[in-house]
């Protein structure tokens, strides 16, 4: 069976550097940080009191008041981000909508919302009285569903959870049913909210999260050898993938083509990396492997990249096992450096960072860099401090959750 290829024909996204796509890239070539102090509670009490929220959101721009108390706001994300990529798509009117799918991912889901309901019980007098929209709110593949709802989209519907690699484990799952030739189009990306008390407060008693009150506009960088932790982000990508013989048919433009994802596992800690990064190594060969190219083809690697002490290192190892000399030649960023980490939403927003430096032939930047790490390779191009300009004909992106879960995706520029 021969399989189809597929590409990508939709992109929208609300995050903490635009509230669509626009906004990010021109945020994302300009090197500019997302993190400011909390807003959406007070956080003085906390360890980290600063994040990357979503700026300038009112959801009544979005969605009509009834609506919008339906959905938690990780589904207000998805949704906003499913709107833009499915108009940026402009589908006719005639679409198969038997044949289009959605696939939305969340780490979380709706945390806010959980813990909102579990608050108002534990202070009350002991008496029910949970909202009737509690569960359909919070649990995480609700946002899949909403967007077929919204738009009578009747192909294969679900969420998928896989910690941080939740996103990119969306976008592999949409490609292999369309390459399979199950559905022509699918609707696929994530989204997050866990800019709360809850997510703050178990992040901190983890250790995860940077603590650096004082310098929070920089606190995010990673590779840098003064790096505390990741600094927590939110929001909401999507991508709209399509068959390309379909896309063709209809004159759609394309952003890229997506020619191959990567699986597997650490098989080694709860939360950690593996510090040999064997699970991020596979992940990367594999991906090759399905997208039938050699190392040498890669021009640029968006890495997991968080700013944790014992995460970067490793996927700078993994890197260097799998491109061999090839690695100094690539161009390697952490987007996270401006975004924060959008936890299961991070695989999309970064395959949106990736898909547009194919297309303007700008790789954006790792920033906040202070301090070389001596454990680090000093000749791997990091892209430090500034956009890089450069022809990437194929671009890497990397996801790696908490359980070991590894999700690696690779696009191409169109041909």
């Amino acid at each position: 069976m021969e399989l189809k290829r597929v590409v990508v024909t939709g992109i929208g996204t609300i995050n903490p550097l635009g509230n669509n796509l626009a906004e990010t890239w021109e945020s994302f070539k300009n090197g500019v940080s997302g993190s400011d102090k909390i807003t959406r509670f007070d956080a003085s009490k906390f360890k980290t009191q600063f994040a990357c929220e979503v700026k300038n959101y009112d959801p009544n721009t979005y969605f009509d008041r009834k609506e919008g108390r339906k959905l938690d706001l990780y589904a207000q994300f998805a949704m906003v981000a499913a709107d833009e990529a499915i108009a940026d798509a402009a589908f006719p009117e005639s679409i198969n909508k038997e044949r289009v799918g959605v696939i939305h991912a969340s780490g979380i889901g709706g945390l806010i919302t959980f813990s909102e309901e579990a608050s108002a019980f534990a202070l009350g007098d002991g008496t029910p009285r949970y909202n009737p929209f509690f569960i359909p709110k919070m649990i995480s593949d609700i946002a899949a569903g909403q967007i077929s709802i919204k738009y009578g989209y009747h192909g294969p519907n679900f969420g998928v959870v896989a910690a941080c690699a939740s996103s990119t484990n969306a976008l592999i799952d949409a490609f292999n049913y369309i390459r399979l030739g199950k559905a022509d189009v699918f609707i696929a990306g994530g989204s997050e909210a866990t800019i709360y008390p809850a997510g703050i407060g178990g992040f901190n008693s983890m250790q995860a999260l940077s603590t650096n009150n004082d310098e929070f506009k920089t606190a995010s960088r990673p590779f840098c050898k003064t790096r505390d932790g990741f600094v927590m982000g939110e929001g909401g990508a999507v991508l709209v993938l399509e068959e390309l013989e379909h896309a063709k048919s209809r004159g759609a433009k394309i952003y890229a083509e997506l020619v191959g994802g990567g699986l597997s596992a650490d098989a080694y800690h709860l939360t950690a990396t593996h510090p040999e990064g064997l699970g991020a190594a596979m992940c990367m060969k594999l991906a090759l492997e399905d997208a039938g190219m050699k190392p040498e083809e890669i021009d640029y690697v968006n890495v997991h990249g968080t700013s944790t002490p014992v995460g970067d290192i490793p996927e700078t190892l993994a890197i260097k096992k799998v491109f061999g000399e090839h690695a100094y030649k690539i161009n390697i960023s952490s987007t996270k450096s401006m975004t924060g980490h959008l936890l299961g939403a991070a695989g999309a927003i970064e395959s949106i960072a990736s898909i547009m430096a194919i297309n303007h032939g700008i790789v954006p930047p790792t920033i906040n860099h202070k301090e070389a790490d001596p454990a680090i390779d000093p000749k791997l191009n990091l892209t430090l401090h500034k956009a890089q300009k450069r022809e990437v004909n194929a671009a890497l992106s990397n996801t790696f959750g908490f359980g070991g879960h590894n999700a690696c995706v690779i696009f191409k520029k169109f041909e």
